[in-house]
């Protein structure tokens, strides 16, 4: 039995070619691909990819589209602003409000990241195992590994679920958290 002949090698496209090459993967994709893969699928280097990218999400900025970046995958989604008319397009209802505890586990998450759940109990001050679950449930955090530490905590992220429902396109979005009036007052002696 012979072995299945090798793939012809690839030339790789025009780098003024690459974002349309990356914007037709990221189309046919079934889930976010890593810059890794889009970089091996046309034979370029991570570097000259995620210029590529960063072109194509910069184009799409006067568009309906959006590149969106987790920090570790890449995906093609609408423009938050248009989610209206695409969800009364669709029929769609508005979602689900999370609860004011969910979003404060979400928010610690979002900025910690990756983080366990007793980093996130210590800053609440309370238990957080349910509206860990919940958020995990809603697929807007997930599991990402464990920690070195004592007892190996599950960690968490957010997901790119996380990124749509908020209407960023990557977690270095995130506006910056507000400074506590201590930090402001500065010692005079």
């Amino acid at each position: 039995m012979s072995e299945p002949a090798a793939p012809a090698k690839r030339t790789p496209p025009p780098n003024n070619e690459l974002p349309w090459v990356f914007e037709s993967l990221l189309f046919v994709a079934e889930e976010p691909l890593s810059l890794g893969t889009l970089a091996a699928a046309v034979g370029v280097g991570e570097t000259t990819a995620r210029k590529a990218l960063g072109r194509l999400a910069a184009d799409y900025e006067a568009r309906g589209l959006r590149v969106m970046e987790d920090g570790q995958k890449y995906q093609i989604v609408t423009a938050p602003e248009y989610a209206g008319y695409i969800d009364a397009l669709l029929g769609l209802a508005p979602g689900q409000k999370l609860s004011r505890a969910a979003l404060e586990v979400l928010t610690i998450i979002a900025y910690r990241q990756p983080c366990s759940r007793a980093e996130v109990e210590s800053i609440r001050g309370t238990n957080s195992d349910k509206l860990v679950n919940t958020l995990e449930a809603r697929g807007l955090v997930e599991h990402s590994g464990t920690s070195e530490g004592a007892g190996r905590a599950k960690l968490y992220r957010t997901t790119m679920r996380f990124l749509e429902h908020f209407g960023i396109a990557s977690p270095r979005d995130l506006p910056p958290l507000p400074v506590e009036e201590d930090e402001l007052l500065t010692d005079p002696l």
